[in-house]
């Protein structure tokens, strides 16, 4: 996992196919506000998926995994306090991974909860569990999902 503002992204651009043109897009993207729904940039490859409503309450959430795509989940507006647990702990699934959909829901407690501020980014890698969402307020956000690719 990584948190960090879009300020410092460059720095992550080399480690995965994709995530230049990702931080390029939230660029972009921070700047022109894109309607809520996908938005394409690369077909499956790489897209990005824009949301804007209310938050909710950690327990109403689960720890969710995918096996095919990284997420960088950027906030644009309000604070995302995000839940993390590394994927090799967790217990079986609550809903095992549907491959279309690219996500498995898992029950397990978070080890650790991230306040994410507006400006800032968590990039979830396929050994992350994450629950985000999370927030007594309205959250905006666009979340980049970046198909895995081996070295």
């Amino acid at each position: 996992m990584i948190l960090d503002t879009l300020e410092n992204a460059d720095r992550y651009a080399g480690l995965q196919d994709g995530f230049r043109q990702a931080f390029a897009f939230l660029r972009g993207a921070a700047r022109d506000c894109p309607p809520v729904g996908r938005v394409e940039i690369d077909g499956d490859r790489l897209f990005a998926v824009v949301s804007d409503g209310p938050g909710r309450k950690r327990e109403a959430g689960q720890l969710e995994v995918h096996a095919r795509y990284i997420d960088i989940q950027y906030v644009v507006s309000g604070t995302d306090e995000m839940g993390w647990k590394g994927a090799g702990k967790l217990a079986s699934p609550s809903t095992p991974l549907d491959p279309e959909k690219d996500v498995a829901f898992y029950p397990d407690a978070p080890d650790a909860w991230i306040p994410v501020p507006a400006g800032s980014f968590a990039v979830f890698f396929p050994e992350d569990a994450h629950l985000p969402l999370v927030s007594e307020a309205n959250i905006r956000k666009i979340v980049v999902k970046v198909v895995v690719s081996c070295p």
